[in-house]
């Protein structure tokens, strides 16, 4: 990408929490965002809906057949379950992994075609979860790690093709979201103290570290930004 103005971003996840924050920004910097969503409604406005379940591959597939040229692909779809190992819903597992990463890789793998010549970038929002699992972790922290390994993978597949386009990750630590009312549900006093303990990340902040790395200039490539509350300890 030359500049996030006048450039077209695909945005998954774009209703709500930091999608939705990403959104709102690049428009106010003059880019024109296609939000990928359940809810088109519930869009900002704006943003050219595209109506998909990220759980469904033929949804996911329809979301690219008509689809011109973009310059970036920003994954921010994602789902949070608190579903252990020992005991979790295989449901719940399920879930995650089709829109964590079955998802996310095939619209990686998709978006790659509508690239202009030049290049453009794929971000991919992951977890601090992905760098190391909490005592909460369960199922979600692998889903989380995963995403590291496919931006990974796909950036040396990318590089072994000489192929101009970037990949990077965003991994926030706790960010005050409907996905964490999701993660905490049936622990919602653990989230209020949770939230006492700290300023917890606002969506806005992950959406400022995301627009670093679609603005940055072609020759810089930014592979991982990790960022957390300074009130959160690991």
């Amino acid at each position: 990408m030359q500049s996030i103005a006048g450039s077209t971003v695909l945005v998954t996840g774009a209703s709500s929490g930091i999608g939705r924050a990403l959104a709102e920004m690049l428009l106010q910097q003059g880019a024109a965002v296609i939000g990928v969503t359940r809810h088109p409604s519930t869009l900002p406005a704006g943003v050219a809906p595209i109506q998909a379940d990220l759980t469904k591959r033929e949804e996911i597939l329809e979301i690219f057949r008509h689809l011109g040229k973009i310059d970036a692909l920003v994954n921010c779809a994602g789902i949070a379950y608190l579903s252990r190992i020992v005991d979790g819903n295989p449901v719940d597992w399920e879930e995650m992994w089709r829109v964590n990463v079955f998802a996310l890789t095939l619209c990686s793998q998709l978006a790659l075609r509508h690239f202009p010549r030049e290049g453009g970038r794929i971000v991919n929002v992951s977890s601090m979860s992905g760098h190391r699992v909490p005592p909460t972790g369960g199922f979600y922290a692998p889903t989380k790690f995963a995403v590291r390994a496919i931006t990974d993978a796909l950036r040396l597949e990318l590089k072994s093709i000489n192929s101009p386009i970037q990949v990077a990750c965003v991994s926030p630590g706790f960010v005050d979201t409907p996905l964490l009312d999701l993660y905490f549900r049936g622990r919602e006093e653990s989230l209020r103290k949770t939230k006492e303990s700290m300023t917890m990340l606002t969506p806005e902040d992950v959406a400022c570290a995301i627009l670093t790395i679609l603005d940055a200039p072609p020759h810089v490539e930014i592979g991982d930004i990790m960022l957390r509350s300074s009130g959160q300890q690991m």
